[in-house]
């Protein structure tokens, strides 16, 4: 007669596990929005200004359909596998960047942009300066933000790993 066989115990069962992945990975979000702006130094003539920026000194403003990609790098959490939810990011760039650029005049009415030249350069830095201490996971790695879709500028932190 075969032997019964009995159940393991609660103890004895196989919990599932979950196995983590290390390595640093680069996460990206990429938004749009729409913005004029002037590029003036009111420090110079207008001379001056006229022969550095051109067209783009124009004082009815000009705009751009900007694309705006945020990168963060990190090791995933083992528990979510993420290394920043998505949906998180997108909704920090839409508060901090979209909600106050977004049809408006860099120049006027985007109060983190007073008194700054609103060129590509500039705004990635202020770019940076807005989302860098809200990022709670990993770290901002760059920001790139395409005025047109052969004009971009880049931006690694203050101190970038070259």
């Amino acid at each position: 007669m075969p032997k019964p066989t009995s159940k393991p115990s609660a103890a004895s069962r196989k919990r599932p596990s979950v196995r983590a992945l290390r390595g640093t990975v680069f996460v990206t979000r990429q938004v749009h929005f729409n913005a004029a702006h002037r590029l003036h130094n009111p420090t110079k003539s207008a001379r001056w200004n006229a022969e550095k920026y051109g067209l783009c000194n124009n004082p009815r403003w000009h705009g751009h359909n900007y694309v705006l990609e945020v990168t963060v790098a990190g090791e995933p959490d083992p528990e979510t596998g993420y290394l920043f939810d998505l949906g998180e990011l997108k909704h920090l760039l839409e508060e901090r960047i979209v909600k106050p650029c977004d049809h408006r005049n860099l120049n006027e009415e985007v109060p983190f942009l007073r008194d700054v030249i609103p060129s590509t350069e500039n705004l990635v830095i202020a770019f940076w300066q807005e989302l860098e201490p809200r990022i709670p996971r990993g770290r901002l790695h760059s920001i790139k933000l395409y005025e047109t879709p052969r004009n971009y500028a880049e931006y690694r932190g203050p101190n970038p790993a070259l």
